[in-house]
């Protein structure tokens, strides 16, 4: 896809013994294209034994400047994450995607306001660009994070994290918290209900959030979230970012035996061809050679995003697009069956 655009490392910092911070310059001609929200993603893609393979990484560096950060780890069985931390040099070239992502946080020099941070393991990176833009550029503004790990060690970001609460004393409040390693300064256990209602209930008892952002597994985004409501915090004023999904596909009680004709239309070309209904779009379209914009093709990332503009499709699992969103016409396009004889799928107009 022509999103994609080759951008070379200039370097790579090991994080903790299992993570990285992999930085890209962005040359003059690229900086418009990788103008980002704090917040957002990148994907990259590359090939490994002729077999073109796509990931997401969020971005921890904040959207000034002429370079781009992603925080990568490890992953046992994860083919780009091993070679990223194991292989990956200063002075290579990746094919990257232009950002994305709805996890977004937006700056106002003008606002006084105080944003909650939950994260836990590598759900740290997007939340270090957001804490990073809101101390920069909002000097009326405060941070607490609440940050979740194993252990110091394994604590990704921790030395920046340190320079910075002693370069903002005043503005950021920062509780570590470590489920297998006891420590002074820190918390002992896992970030669950408890450690919720004591932050904000006793800790920052006196302190008014105006939106939380969490990211990390999807069971301590829930058991935040829940308590979160519980106390009073309106659901739009919390934000989430997922990494990984344990919800199941949904069974649709459509019957899925037809076949639908679509339109598809990406980077202004039109492209028609007939599917069966029980096939997903965007599996179609990959099947086709079409290079339409996807990633993750579970459901977590928002890349294969599309708006439907005629007929209707049924997505058999969503925990991205909100009610709204889906009320427009977005879709996820791998997750979605055609239920009528014909639809228009527009990657363009979102």
């Amino acid at each position: 896809m022509s999103h994609f655009h080759p951008l070379r490392v200039c370097q790579i910092e090991k994080n903790t013994p299992g993570s990285v911070t992999v930085t890209f310059e962005i040359p003059e001609d690229l900086q418009e294209a990788f103008h980002h929200k704090a917040g957002q993603y990148i994907t990259i893609k590359k090939e490994f034994d002729g077999k073109e393979i796509r990931r997401s990484y969020s971005i921890c560096s904040p959207p000034s400047g002429n370079r781009l950060s992603v925080g990568i780890k490890k992953i046992r069985d994860g083919l780009f994450s091993r070679y990223a931390n194991e292989v990956l040099s200063a002075g290579d070239v990746l094919e990257v995607h232009s950002p994305e992502g709805h996890f977004t946080f937006i700056p106002d020099a003008a606002r006084a306001r105080t944003i909650g941070a939950f994260a836990a393991g590598s759900g740290i990176t997007p939340v270090m660009g957001i804490m990073k833009t809101l101390l920069h550029e909002e000097p009326q503004s405060h941070f607490v994070l609440v940050y979740g790990n194993r252990s110091a060690a394994e604590t990704m970001f921790q030395n920046e994290i340190t320079a910075l609460a002693a370069a903002y004393p005043d503005r950021l409040t920062v509780y570590y918290i470590y489920s297998r390693s006891e420590e002074d300064h820190a918390l002992f256990g896992r970030i669950e209900r408890a450690t919720v209602n004591y932050v904000i209930k006793n800790k920052q008892k006196d302190t008014t959030f105006d939106a939380f952002y969490l990211c990390g597994p999807e069971e301590m985004i829930h058991t935040v979230s829940d308590t979160l409501k519980e106390s009073g915090v309106p659901a739009e004023n919390i934000h989430f970012e997922l990494f990984t999904s344990s919800a199941e596909e949904q069974p649709l009680d459509e019957n899925l035996d037809g076949q639908t004709r679509v339109k598809l239309i990406v980077d202004d070309e039109e492209f028609e061809f007939t599917m069966p209904q029980s096939e997903r779009v965007l599996d179609a379209a990959l099947a086709r050679d079409i290079d339409v914009p996807f990633s993750c093709q579970g459901g977590i990332c928002s890349s294969c995003m599309a708006r439907i503009t005629e007929g209707e499709v049924k997505m058999v699992k969503n925990q991205i697009l909100t009610d709204g969103e889906i009320a427009e016409g977005f879709v996820l396009t791998c997750q979605s069956h055609p239920v009528t004889s014909s639809i228009t799928v527009d990657y363009d107009d979102v």
